[in-house]
This record gives structure tokens, C-alpha cells and sequence, in this order.
């Protein structure tokens, strides 16, 4: 009897071991299905937000836990601003990782230097302060001084920030004039990036493509001074935002990696030929608390998307 018994026993066996295996991934699957439909829902939340714009926006988020992307527009290639001299401080610290400078050389304070909105640099005494570059980097990303920001281009060269982005196989991210240079700029020479380009710098920035771990957590210290900016107004103020954010007429941008817990991403919003500059901050502001609601849940989220909050008295 025993040996008749023994294919039945063997195929419920094998049933047991196939239903186990199934109950084990049900969940992860899931899991992916409701994470799907929640990215669906922040898609959406973008389109309407750029049908909505009396301009053109461009749109890169990237998922840096699971390498997933939203892109809209993000090919088209839109003036930077202020938001450019992410590749300043890149290059910055990848010469600093070289031994071509250091952090710590001194500048000191030069009147020729200055240009308008140099709001801090234009306060200091010339020919008596001196500074250390990383100093110069930290007033050119948390206050946006341009006379800093110059100083540091001639320092780099404006050439080797280029030919770090060519190296990188950004062709559309460019380098093209310093600040405040009115004239390059009537002339077409604008500093200009797309957003598909900038997230692809700043995911090379986070996993330590561009320097070495000691030197990334410093560059990541110096780019996420807290500043006013459209994506961290967006978020809470106990979240990191490592991010640079640029204004000129009729353009708005901001990019950056914003530490969402457990769930860190990269968001680069760009707007361009705007009615009213007010708006396009709104949208960038909007798309960044869209991303930042997704992450933020996930991030905190079971496989289930259940969120167990500290002390959370519920069964």
C-alpha cells in the first residue's frame, strides 16, 4: 500500500511546494501592480500640470532605487539659468579629486570681478577678504552670486566643464558664457541644458560617477544649502533637497536629488517661452510635490502600502 501511495505522495508534495512558491511572490507582485498605479497617477498629475502651463515645460524624474523614469519633453533643450552652475560645481570637484586645485585655495576679493547679483561678493572688502573656493561654491549655489560663480568658471575653465559633459555623452548640456555677460547671451550663446541631460549629471553625482564617496558627500553638502527654491518649497523641511534652481525672462528651472526616505530620486523641471514667470515656478513647484507625495509613500510603505508610523497605535 505504502509503495502505491508514494506518486500520490510525491505529486502532493510537489502541489504544496508550488502553492508556497506562488503565496511568496503574490505579494511582491502586487506590490508592483499598486506601485504602477500610483506612478500612473503622478504621470497624470504631470500632463495636466503642463496642459495647464501658458508655456513649455520638460520633465525628468528618476527613480534612483529602482532606476524607473518619467520624461516629458525631455529632450528639448531649454536655457538654464542659474540651474547650469551644477556642472560648475561638478567640475569644481573633479579637479579638486585630480589634485589640479583644491578646496581650500584662496581667492581674494577683486572689484573687477563683481556683476550684478553678486549680493554677498559685492559686500565683501576687495583686496582684503579672501576665500576658499568651496566658500565661493557654497555662495554660488545657496545664494546664487554670480561674481562668485565667474570667478569659479575662470578658475575650472569654462572649456574643461564642457569637455567633462562631452566625456559624459551630454552633447545638448553646455557651458557657454559667465554670468551676466548680456552680450554672449544676444548673441545666442545661452547656457542651456534638457532635462533628460541634467538628471543623467546629477544620477552620475549621486552614485559617485563624478568623484570619489568623500568628495560626492561633500558636493552633495554644498548643493543641498538650503536656498529658495521651487522644489523645496514643495517639499518638507526636514528632507534634503541637493538642488540649484534658475530664473531669467520668461524662464523658470530647477533640478535636483531630493532624499525622500528610503525612496531618493532625481527631478529636473524646465520651463520656457512663459506669460508669467509666477506660473512657471508654480509648475515646477507642483510636478516636485507630485514626485515627492509618490516617493514619500513608497518609500515609507509596506509591499502592501501600509505605512507602520512610530508609536502607531492601530492593530
Amino acid at each position: 500500500m505504502a509503495t502505491l501511495r508514494r506518486p500520490q505522495y510525491i505529486l502532493a508534495l510537489l502541489l504544496l511546494i508550488a502553492a508556497n512558491a506562488i503565496a511568496q511572490t503574490a505579494p511582491s507582485a502586487s506590490s508592483g501592480e499598486k506601485q504602477q498605479l500610483l506612478w500612473q497617477k503622478l504621470e497624470a498629475t504631470v500632463q495636466e500640470v503642463d496642459r495647464s502651463l501658458n508655456g513649455v515645460m520638460g520633465v525628468a524624474i528618476l527613480d534612483l532605487t529602482d532606476g524607473r523614469t518619467m520624461l516629458l519633453h525631455a529632450d528639448e533643450v531649454f536655457p538654464q539659468a542659474s540651474s547650469i552652475k551644477i556642472t560648475v560645481l561638478a567640475e569644481l570637484y573633479r579637479q579638486a579629486q585630480s589634485g589640479k586645485l583644491k578646496l581650500t585655495d584662496v581667492y581674494t576679493v577683486d572689484k573687477a570681478d563683481m556683476v550684478p547679483d553678486s549680493d554677498i561678493m559685492g559686500g565683501l572688502t576687495p583686496g582684503v577678504t579672501r576665500l576658499a573656493l568651496r566658500d565661493l561654491a557654497t555662495m554660488m549655489v545657496a545664494v546664487s552670486d554670480n561674481a562668485a560663480t565667474n570667478v569659479l568658471i575662470d578658475r575650472v575653465g569654462m572649456e574643461n566643464v564642457n569637455a567633462m559633459l562631452s566625456s559624459m555623452g551630454l552633447k545638448n548640456t553646455r557651458l557657454r558664457r559667465k554670468m551676466m555677460d548680456i552680450n554672449a547671451a544676444k548673441q545666442g550663446r545661452e547656457n542651456v541644458s534638457t532635462p533628460r541631460e541634467m538628471m543623467t549629471l546629477l544620477e552620475a553625482v549621486y552614485r559617485g560617477k563624478i568623484v570619489n564617496a568623500e568628495l560626492t558627500k561633500d558636493l552633495i553638502a554644498v548643493l543641498a544649502t538650503h536656498k529658495d527654491s521651487a522644489i523645496r518649497k514643495a517639499i518638507p523641511d526636514t528632507v534634503v533637497s541637493a538642488d540649484k534652481p534658475g530664473e531669467l525672462e520668461a524662464v523658470r528651472a530647477d533640478s535636483g536629488i531630493v532624499f525622500a526616505q528610503n525612496r531618493p530620486f532625481v527631478i529636473c523641471v524646465m520651463t520656457t517661452y512663459l506669460r508669467n514667470e509666477a506660473e512657471g515656478e508654480a509648475a515646477i513647484r507642483k510636478v516636485a510635490a507630485a514626485a515627492y507625495d509618490y516617493f514619500d509613500r513608497v518609500g515609507r510603505s509596506s509591499p502592501f502600502g501600509r505605512v507602520v508610523s512610530p508609536y502607531n497605535a492601530y492593530p
